[in-house]
């Protein structure tokens, strides 16, 4: 009788206590990626318990963080880079890294008709263009490599806005410090086409982003998960919506 009395006193604690805590897992993540990030994170808690606390910022200032010591258990890079190099310097478990999205690049101006974005470039008829920091943002890098390819470098970089990374490039568009600029596809999809250029692909290189688990979550089974998690048909699904590719090797 005791035996039973002790059991259903352990069962009922268990059912006051609730399973058990659920874990957190810290990720950095290129900021062009915040959008999905934030769904994929509500998707995998909805799916596991487990949550996922994001810190966005450009992809080199984020790898500087993460070479500093930072204890981020997953990178969201924008690049196929700084994933090699974090396996490389040490600071990722080798054999991690794959490719999560390919990313698109876009010229958005909620102002003029970009129906003909590279005409619009080329008439040079604006005061200011908003552009990532093309040292430490793939994407700010790609937007120069398409003036280049448009041949509107000179003409146009005394007019450039350089923002410290994608989300600060597309604020100072909404804040009218710029009437037009680069971003990602990601961060604009849902506005109007006439307001959205899509730039060619082959006026830029591939922006393959990939991503890799740090040492930090090695030991954290849920941050395995939530890079495992990304290969499913569900994170796809939500990647592809915003305007990504997802490469057959994820």
């Amino acid at each position: 009788m005791r035996r039973t009395t002790l059991l259903l006193g352990v069962s009922l604690l268990a059912l006051i206590i609730g399973p058990a805590s659920a874990a957190d897992v810290s990720a950095a993540v290129a900021a062009n990626f915040t959008k999905p990030a934030e769904e994929l994170g509500a998707a995998f808690t909805a799916k596991t318990g487990d949550t996922v606390s994001f810190s966005f910022g450009a992809t080199g200032v984020l790898y500087t963080q993460i070479s500093q010591g930072a204890p981020f258990e997953v990178f969201f890079s924008a690049d196929n880079k700084r994933p090699a190099q974090a396996v490389k310097e040490g600071f990722a478990v080798d054999g991690t890294v794959f490719t999560y999205a390919v990313g698109k690049v876009a010229l958005y101006s909620p102002s003029l008709d970009l129906t003909d974005g590279a005409a619009v470039l080329t008439a040079n008829g604006f005061q200011h263009l908003s552009v990532a920091d093309p040292k430490t943002a793939p994407y700010g890098a790609a937007a120069m490599e398409t003036l280049g390819k448009l041949g509107l470098t000179e003409a146009v970089t005394p007019k450039i806005v350089t923002g410290e990374n994608i989300s600060q490039a597309l604020q100072f568009i909404d804040s009218a410090n710029a009437e037009l600029g680069f971003v990602a596809l990601s961060q604009v999809i849902d506005k109007p086409a006439a307001q959205v250029w899509r730039v060619p692909a082959e006026d830029y290189s591939p922006i393959l982003q990939d991503a890799v688990l740090l040492k930090p979550g090695e030991a954290d089974p849920a941050a395995a998960a939530f890079l495992e998690f990304l290969k499913g048909d569900e994170a796809r699904a939500i990647i592809e919506k915003y305007g990504y590719e997802v490469g057959s090797g994820q």
